[in-house]
């Protein structure tokens, strides 16, 4: 069952979503080539705590993982899905980074995450960029009082099926607010119809992960996850409160 969230919460939850986009858009703007992943993540940690926040993934050891994270911000490169630690990688022309972020404030939790193209990069590259970005937003048009998680599931796939690419298995979003993962499981495929319905006061981080090529997964030594056939992946996430008026994006640029 999913947790309902009072008004006064989440707009904790939308002060943190505020920190977090004033600090993405930044980064985003950072990464280019020749700039290393750790550098980023040190900035991100700086930003964060300035404006008042603390980053949520420094130290949080997810299901599954083998170690708590080490780092305040994941920074995954071409096949390389999610969670990829920053290190002394230094990006390069044509790179797909995928850049995601956890924003505590007050004891509650924001995430989101942007995939941005690193110099020119490929046609390919371009479409799967943009397929992903509009999957997210089909899921989050979905988001309604009275709608079923199914809906949203339903309609990220078939957005990410339409651009000719496919949804990675085994990796879902998720409801987010006094903890960063919460109930319920949102996944990226689904039936129309079917599953938990959508209330006002829920918040979910809806986020597609999107393969070129095979939809399987492999956990790498460092707790991140990479295509199994070494495909370009690219993702996107917003933290999304469903009110009354409709969906309201908590984490925009």
């Amino acid at each position: 069952m999913s947790v309902i969230k009072t008004p006064e919460e989440i707009e904790k939850i939308r002060t943190a979503g505020r920190i977090l986009s004033k600090v993405a858009k930044v980064i985003l703007l950072r990464a280019e080539a020749g700039v290393t992943l750790r550098s980023l993540d040190n900035l991100a940690k700086k930003l964060i705590l300035e404006a008042g926040g603390k980053p949520a993934f420094l130290g949080y050891k997810p299901y599954g993982a083998k170690r708590p994270y080490p780092c305040s911000i994941c920074t995954s490169v071409n096949d390389v899905v999610v969670h990829g630690v920053p290190g002394d990688y230094r990006l390069k022309n044509g790179d797909l980074l995928k850049l995601d972020f956890g924003v505590i404030y007050d004891g509650f939790y924001a995430d989101a995450a942007w995939t941005k193209g690193i110099g020119r990069i490929s046609p390919e590259a371009q479409k799967l960029v943009k397929t992903t970005e509009k999957a997210l937003f089909a899921g989050i048009n979905e988001a309604l009082e009275g709608n079923r998680l199914g809906d949203i599931g339903y309609a990220v796939n078939r957005a990410t099926e339409k651009g000719g690419f496919a949804i990675v298995k085994g990796l879902t979003g998720h409801g987010i607010g006094s903890q960063l993962h919460e109930e319920p499981s949102v996944y990226n495929e689904g039936k129309r119809g079917t599953g938990e319905a959508l209330e006002v006061g829920m918040v979910l981080a809806i986020e597609p992960m999107v393969s070129a090529g095979s939809p399987n997964i492999v956990q790498r030594k460092d707790d991140s996850f990479a295509t199994a056939d070494g495909s370009l992946s690219a993702h996107f996430e917003h933290t999304v409160a469903i009110l009354e008026t409709g969906p309201e994006v908590l984490t925009l640029i």
